[in-house]
């Protein structure tokens, strides 16, 4: 099993910057990716972003369209963390943002392939 917490979220500008991160801890070695999703108020949950966990991957990333040149997914498998960097956030970026990992390949924008899901942060983007 594998245990994943978030932080980082709150209240932000528009066109300001947050920084997420997600603690893993457990069989952090049995993974293969981390991604972030986000799930606004009577939407579906969204793919926002993934990246290779183990060091041997190399840091490989994959954004969704809406997120790419804003957002930048990274990893520090020392102190087994992920983290999600935001900048010139908007409105429509307001959602809760959740961190998720899976040990299997697949479709990395399907929430399905994951099997570990963290408790979620907010994140509002307000004037």
């Amino acid at each position: 099993q594998v245990q994943l917490v978030e932080s980082g979220g709150g209240l932000v500008q528009p066109g300001g910057s947050l920084n997420l991160s997600c603690a893993a801890s457990g069989r952090t070695f049995s993974l293969l990716s981390m991604a972030w999703f986000r799930q606004a108020p009577g939407q579906e949950r969204e793919f926002v972003g993934r990246i290779a966990w183990p060091t041997w991957n190399g840091d490989r990333t994959f954004y969704a369209d809406s997120v790419k040149g804003r957002f930048t997914v990274s990893r520090d498998n020392a102190k087994n963390t992920g983290y999600l960097q935001m900048n010139a956030l908007k409105p429509e970026d307001t959602a809760i943002y959740y961190c998720a990992g899976t040990p299997r390949t697949g479709n990395y924008m399907y929430t399905e392939l994951y099997n570990y899901w963290g408790q979620g942060t907010q994140v509002t983007v307000s004037s």
